[in-house]
């Protein structure tokens, strides 16, 4: 109990301080800024990733007590392997573009792109399940009865879908900033 409560706890740990990069990752000010948190943020999704694929593997290997540990982190996990890796390396790779210029402030374009909710959301879900393991593996919560679990898992719902609430109205206010307005792009230069 001790050692699986210890593992889910650092586990959950990494997740919460993924999910507060993520969530600071869109207010960077300058191109250098957004730049070393969407590295830090990546290094921090995939050391969480192979932390987890490791201790599946260990469960396959005859390890499996750790197993039940993480269980609840395997889900979310894979939607940040699938869908927020692929969002994040794009933010990556356009605001290390900006390198040769470190005091260019973060393109607006960029800063919505490093607010869609894709990139966000499935991490900061994953930081709730780890949230939930941490509580099932102290055992504050008991996630093997029925009634219990629909409990965790309506709270959950409801906070994630608050959280994508969130997130998707962050993005939708960053991204209409980077589109041009039409009435601005056909006055003349020079005139008022």
């Amino acid at each position: 109990m001790g050692t699986d409560l210890a593992l889910t706890a650092a586990i959950a740990a990494a997740a919460l301080a993924a999910a507060g990069l993520a969530d600071l990752l869109p207010r960077a000010t300058s191109a250098a800024a957004l730049r070393r948190r969407a590295a830090r943020l990546q290094l921090l999704v995939v050391g969480l990733l192979a932390v987890l694929a490791a201790i599946g593997l260990a469960g396959l290997a005859g390890y499996a007590d750790l197993v039940p540990a993480v269980l609840p982190l395997w889900v979310p996990a894979f939607a940040v392997a699938a869908v927020s890796l692929r969002r994040l390396a794009r933010v990556r790779r356009g605001a290390a573009a900006f390198a040769t210029a470190p005091h260019t402030p973060a393109p607006p374009g960029l800063r919505a792109a490093a607010a869609h909710p894709l990139l966000a959301l499935p991490i900061q879900v994953t930081a709730l399940a780890g949230v939930a393991a941490v509580l099932a593996a102290a055992g504050l919560v008991a996630l093997s009865v029925p009634a219990v679990l629909g409990v965790v898992l309506t709270a959950a719902g409801l906070v994630a879908t608050g959280i994508g609430v969130r997130d998707a109205l962050r993005h939708s206010r960053l991204a209409e900033g980077a589109v041009a307005r039409p009435e601005r792009l056909a006055r003349p230069v020079g005139v008022l």
